[in-house]
């Protein structure tokens, strides 16, 4: 099935539904719960592929949610960290396939846990910012170098967010066009760099119906349940898929 063996073919196909159905609850963490899945199974280039074309279609659906004005509101308040994760995202891309894997594994995987077990403790995220703009253009430049070796840039913005107080709304709507734009820009780069290509492509295709239907499902429970609780348990996963990851990379340093 699409090149893979049947069983690991659904795995991944009910991985990416979990992790649109986190995303829609939370607004965050879908190509961080797939990347850590998929790299448990598959290779870090393919996981990378496999995740593009879902986390860009959900991301869409995110931004767009409160209409167009609101979207466009928020790009022009959030103008330097969306240029920088743009930028940054291209330049990191030409080089994912001369990371070795197990500095993949692991450069994803500690930063994972370190995210997770800080808010879970229960402390607030923030950053004692000086010059908001100075922040600003950081946090993207951090963000895109991460994201176009990985797919996963939404840290630096969550924890910029976090430390200027926007309302919980804006944020779910400022973290869909970020992730939206750097998505696209991600998609584009890795045309280039040979990791979307003939093969992986159909796979990445395909995973966007279970993506979107468990999105779906996640807006469904925002829009109705305590997002904080569910958030607490967001991140229990997050810990779980992130010593995993580290476990991976260690293994293969130790081969």
């Amino acid at each position: 099935m699409l090149g893979l063996d049947p069983a690991l073919f659904w795995f991944v196909f009910a991985v990416t539904g979990i992790a649109g159905f986190v995303k829609g609850a939370v607004g965050f963490a879908m190509p961080m719960i797939m990347m850590s899945a998929f790299a448990s199974v598959m290779s870090p280039q393919l996981a990378l592929a496999a995740l593009i074309l879902p986390t860009l279609v959900t991301n869409i659906v995110q931004a767009g949610r409160q209409g167009v004005g609101a979207a466009s509101g928020s790009i022009r308040r959030f103008r330097w960290h969306i240029a920088m994760v743009c930028i940054f995202i291209v330049v990191s891309a030409l080089f994912v396939r001369s990371v070795p894997q197990s500095l993949m594994y692991l450069t994803l995987g500690v930063p994972i846990i370190a995210f997770a077990v800080w808010q879970l403790s229960g402390r607030p995220l923030r950053l004692p910012i000086g010059r908001t703009r100075r922040a600003e253009i950081w946090s993207g430049i951090i963000g895109g170098l991460y994201g176009g070796i990985s797919g996963i840039w939404g840290p630096p913005l969550i924890v910029y967010l976090l430390s200027i107080g926007v309302s919980k709304t804006e944020q779910m709507r400022v973290q869909g066009v970020v992730f939206l734009l750097g998505a696209v820009v991600l998609f584009v780069a890795h045309l280039f760099s040979g990791v979307l290509n003939a093969s992986t492509l159909p796979l990445s295709a395909i995973l966007v119906l279970p993506g979107l239907a468990g999105m779906l499902a996640g807006l469904w429970v925002h829009d109705r349940l305590d997002v904080d609780q569910f958030r607490r348990w967001t991140l229990v996963l997050l810990v779980l898929t992130g010593l995993n990851l580290v476990r991976r990379g260690l293994e293969i340093l130790a081969c």
